[in-house]
């Protein structure tokens, strides 16, 4: 199964095409060094082929290859991470408040 994982900025989020064909999408916000991703769908067709996991690698290796940081509030790339903890360096975390320890 041939898959491709694109950054489709006009349309705001990452595209999994198998075979041609878009079989998923995961949209984002972007602002600055931060994207933030709401939203995953993977069409029926082709969920429970690992698609969804294959369209979250490939969006992050995207966002690392930039230099920028990930706000999961989408629950699939959230868990997605969770069990993928080589990615838990990509997750924006608010600096820390002077005083703060």
């Amino acid at each position: 199964m041939a898959t491709e994982v694109t950054d489709a900025p006009d349309e705001r989020r990452y595209e999994i095409r198998v075979e041609g064909e878009v079989a998923g999408f995961s949209e984002y916000v972007r602002t600055g060094d931060l994207v933030t991703f709401t939203h995953t769908e993977v069409d029926p067709a082709f969920e429970g082929q690992g698609v969804g996991g294959t369209l979250v690698r490939g969006a992050l290796d995207d966002v690392r290859s930039r230099g920028l940081s990930v706000l999961p509030l989408c629950p699939f790339v959230k868990g997605w991470i969770a069990r993928h903890r080589e990615y838990a360096d990509l997750v924006y975390r608010a600096p820390a408040e002077e005083g703060e320890g």
